[in-house]
């Protein structure tokens, strides 16, 4: 008596739990929002052409493009259709992957992206926003656009994944043991960015870990707690984005990487994030990083292979606000560059890049 007294006097569990809503299983997710074959087909293709950018057997250059994140999906359908034809006409010499990001790391607190609040108020229906994301993906890739997104917690990819053509471990997680070993899982080509503290060897370590075989606490489809073996994911790559010394795109640092990953024996592939720290987080200056790297592949470093720009329909970005009060195409977190300075810039590139393909012709 006096032991189940203590017992029930005494809480151990959820003293800080207020909730625990149950999600769907994410195969019922997926049956709900399915994927048809000619999707799935997609899919497959982009990836192995990714793969090809990233082993130097395809040269045209990898540009991952779009807003920082989706917030609205009206806005990023309309996106999304004048990037498809965008890509159609430059897709000879650059291969477009659109950004769907829908989680978004918090140095503290802040809107933490669509899967977690899509009514942005709040609320947190996760349910909701799986769902969402979910069909927003399906809807890009029915454009003949492949898809690109951060993957943040370890349990999104079993709802989303198979719609995800490339993803990223960003430079917050890519020190994590977790990411590595979720990375290690992924059926898509990865890069990990380097730690915001500008340094390489936690992208170079994340890369290696997630090259190998991995076992660890995960979801099944069927939503139940699981001991997950991998067999290791053979196209990782790196993404310098600058850090807290400064940017990190120049010639002299894309030799550098280069160096470091053959040292470690892996792919010599280097992408640059033309945003946060490679711009000094003046989103005006992702046209002249994107610019500088494209120059440096063409004076023969092969080991670029790609970059990432964040655009948006409208220029900069807006506070968070009630849903009918926000401007339209504008993002609400990272300021984007604005739609026709993206075609302008994408042009710009394509034609830049002609020479390189001139010479492999000739």
């Amino acid at each position: 008596m006096h032991i189940q007294s203590l017992q029930s006097v005494y809480q151990v569990n959820d003293i800080n739990i207020v909730d625990s809503a149950v999600l769907p299983a994410p195969e019922v997710l997926c049956r709900e929002v399915c994927r048809d074959d000619a999707q799935a087909e997609f899919v497959v293709k982009a990836r192995q052409t990714i793969h090809d950018i990233i082993f130097a057997d395809d040269k045209r250059l990898l540009l991952i493009v779009g807003p920082c994140s989706i917030h609205d999906v009206r806005s990023g359908r309309d996106y999304a259709e004048r990037l498809a034809t965008l890509a159609r006409e430059v897709s000879d010499r650059i291969y477009v992957v659109m950004r769907v990001y829908f989680e978004k790391p918090r140095t503290t607190v802040g809107w933490k992206g669509l899967i977690l609040d899509p009514h942005l108020d709040g609320t947190c229906n996760i349910p909701a926003g799986l769902q969402i994301a979910r069909t927003f993906l399906r809807d890009v890739i029915n454009l003949g656009l492949p898809t690109a997104t951060e993957l943040l917690d370890p349990i999104t990819p079993q709802y989303i994944a198979d719609l995800v053509c490339w993803s990223a471990i960003g430079a917050r997680t890519t020190e994590s043991q977790t990411h590595r070993q979720m990375a290690s899982g992924l059926s898509m080509p990865l890069g990990f960015k380097n730690a915001t503290s500008g340094s390489l060897r936690v992208a170079l370590n994340a890369i290696r870990a997630a090259c190998q075989p991995q076992t660890f606490l995960g979801i099944s489809r069927q939503g139940l707690a699981s001991a997950i073996t991998t067999r290791g994911n053979p196209s990782c790559h790196i993404i310098l984005r600058g850090g807290d010394n400064g940017p990190n795109f120049s010639r002299d640092h894309i030799v550098q990487t280069r160096e470091s990953l053959l040292e470690n024996k892996l792919i010599p592939a280097v992408m640059v994030d033309c945003s946060h720290g490679n711009s000094s987080k003046d989103h005006a200056r992702q046209k002249e990083v994107l610019q500088d790297v494209v120059h440096t592949l063409l004076h023969g470093e092969h080991a670029v292979i790609g970059a990432m720009i964040e655009s948006n329909l409208v220029a900069g970005a807006q506070a968070i606000l009630p849903r009918e009060q926000l401007e339209y195409g504008k993002s609400i977190t990272d300021a984007c560059i604005g739609w026709e300075e993206t075609e302008e810039l994408v042009r710009s590139c394509y034609e830049l890049l002609g020479p390189r393909f001139s010479s492999a012709q000739a």
